[in-house]
């Protein structure tokens, strides 16, 4: 097996360390050792140079067992990555990728490979031009994982009060930047639609990156509607990194409008432009439109709040406020 240490990319290394300090430090000190023998458990072999996310690093593999293409994953520890092998579990590969084996204690997996081999398609839905298409997608993702949900992960209408506090304080704090009317919508919105979920298994954060065209075989076009199959038809379009809520579907819609803001907010009336791209999402994912547009909405008050909280780039904070606006 293989004695070869991993190279952890510098990019990582830094942003890990700028996010997290000594711990992250002190992390990345293990992580090639905890990579190497996470390898040798789990019988891989690397085959191409290791990349990363935001929180994790990703080393594409090849079962030595039976020349399977896997990934292994492992992310930093934090309570946001937790639940993310329960969800994949609960899926069993219908509509996200398989997981093949976990550690929680090390926050690693082994996952089914998808995205890499989608050649000139891109390997992601944000290499689809069609935005229609792409929200469309996710729309249709989002349906096929919203399953009823098993006890133990986290319940969002649990939350809500800590959302409607966090609501307030950071309006208080940060000087009221936004208009009361825009900050008192996003209230009611938790307030009233955040007690009324369904106990349904959601990602959380569906987003165009996080869903990667399937390396599936020829001719398995159908495979998306192939509920119940376990052979080796996939869907076309596969989740990676839910979070594991439990909660309302419609909650992921505000990724699809933060994914490609400029279309939105250069159009001549950039609140019919975000109402139609909802509309899309919702109608493909059968949840309700107005429940979509005022999650997104609310979500869109808190992501600019936090924006300015930790510093995201003035641009990005500008057109999430006017996102906001817009849909109030």
């Amino acid at each position: 097996m293989t004695g070869t240490p991993i190279e952890v990319p510098e990019s990582f290394a830094l942003s890990t360390v700028q996010r997290e300090g000594e711990r992250g430090r002190a992390w990345l000190a293990t992580l090639p050792e905890l990579a190497g023998d996470l390898l040798r458990r789990w019988k891989c072999e690397p085959t191409e140079a290791v990349t990363h996310g935001q929180v994790g690093i990703i080393v594409p593999v090849r079962r030595t067992h039976d020349g399977m293409p896997a990934v292994l994953k492992i992310s930093f520890p934090h309570p946001g990555n937790v639940h993310e092998p329960d969800a994949f579990a609960v899926w069993s590969g219908r509509g996200a990728v398989r997981l093949y084996e976990r550690d929680d204690a090390r926050f690693a997996m082994l996952l089914e490979r998808a995205g890499a081999a989608a050649g000139a398609g891109g390997g992601s839905l944000a290499d689809v031009e069609d935005t229609d298409e792409a929200v469309a997608v996710v729309g249709r993702l989002a349906r096929r994982l919203a399953v009823p949900a098993p006890p133990g992960l986290p319940r969002m209408s649990s939350l809500v009060a800590e959302w409607e506090c966090e609501l307030r304080d950071e309006d208080r704090e940060l000087g009221s930047p936004l208009p009361a009317r825009v900050v008192a919508a996003a209230i009611g919105t938790v307030r009233e639609l955040g007690r009324d979920q369904p106990d349904t298994l959601i990602h959380g954060d569906l987003h165009f990156t996080n869903v990667l065209r399937s390396e599936r075989p020829e001719g398995s076009e159908g495979a998306e509607r192939s509920e119940g199959s376990e052979g080796p038809e996939r869907d076309p379009w596969l989740a990676i990194d839910p979070k594991g809520y439990v909660g309302d579907p419609a909650y992921d819609s505000i990724t699809l409008l933060r994914s490609r803001f400029e279309p939105l907010l250069t159009a001549p009336d950039p609140r019919a432009a975000a109402l139609r791209r909802l509309a899309v999402f919702a109608d493909a994912a059968e949840v309700d439109r107005e429940r979509a547009r005022r999650w997104a909405q609310a979500r869109a008050v808190t992501a600019a709040h936090w924006g300015m909280r930790h510093g995201d780039p003035a641009w990005m904070v500008k057109a999430t406020e006017a996102l906001a606006e817009a849909l109030t």
